[in-house]
């Protein structure tokens, strides 16, 4: 194959994978979670990685919510004025981190926005795309952010709220509170960090309730409508 051909072919596939990703947002939404969830834990000590993955994340999220948006007939106003109001509070807990609470808590109101838009999404339609089963996998994803959040705020009003088998008397990293908070949303119960608190406790129930809400009412519907699209085929 000669040169031009063979840039030729690298753009046209190049193109085909630009094409995959506005066809699919959810799904790029789903990998930039995941890989998020597995590369945080080497950047958490560092402040200015930290803000990096931070800024990039929301980048990513509200070019995504757009194009979910955009299919919905829904506007991103909200999503993009929650973004910027976390930017704007993670670069100023780096000089006051007493603002770590409100940080935490603008920033869990803006996945809980994301989610449910992309709730929305998926229970506006009558049967099962494709993108609609990444968007189902992306959603619990932004939804056991959220929480994570939460404990963060919590654990920042309400210090040794949470423990954990080692170092129990320190604050529990970021990557401790996800790790609960998926164990909750999933109900799999096989966290190590546990709530010590009334208000902890009762936030952790709540999201035990709302991860068996999101199977029940959600994803089944996603199930059923995948079933009867098969049979229909």
């Amino acid at each position: 194959m000669s040169e031009p051909a063979s840039s030729a072919a690298a753009r046209i596939a190049r193109l085909r994978w630009v094409i995959r990703a506005y066809r699919h947002p959810s799904a790029l939404l789903l990998v930039v979670q995941l890989a998020g969830l597995l590369l945080y834990p080497f950047i958490e000590t560092t402040t200015a990685g930290n803000l990096v993955y931070g800024v990039v994340g929301i980048v990513v999220l509200v070019v995504t919510m757009s194009m979910v948006h955009r299919t919905s007939g829904h506007r991103a106003y909200i999503a993009l004025a929650l973004a910027l109001a976390v930017v704007v509070l993670n670069i100023a807990t780096m000089r006051a981190p007493e603002l770590l609470a409100w940080a935490a808590a603008i920033e869990a109101a803006f996945y809980f926005y994301a989610a449910a838009s992309l709730i929305r999404y998926m229970l506006a339609d009558t049967r099962a795309t494709t993108d609609e089963i990444f968007c189902a996998g992306a959603t619990f994803t932004l939804l056991a952010w959220a929480f994570t959040y939460v404990f963060v705020a919590c654990q920042a009003l309400q210090p040794g709220c949470f423990a954990s088998a080692v170092n129990s008397d320190a604050p529990r990293t970021w990557t401790e509170l996800a790790y609960l908070s998926f164990a909750l949303l999933s109900s799999t119960g096989i966290g190590d960090v546990i709530p010590l608190t009334r208000q902890a406790r009762s936030l952790a129930a709540f999201e035990m309730f709302v991860g068996v809400m999101y199977l029940a009412l959600v994803v089944s519907r996603l199930v059923g409508l995948a079933l009867v699209r098969k049979a229909q085929e």
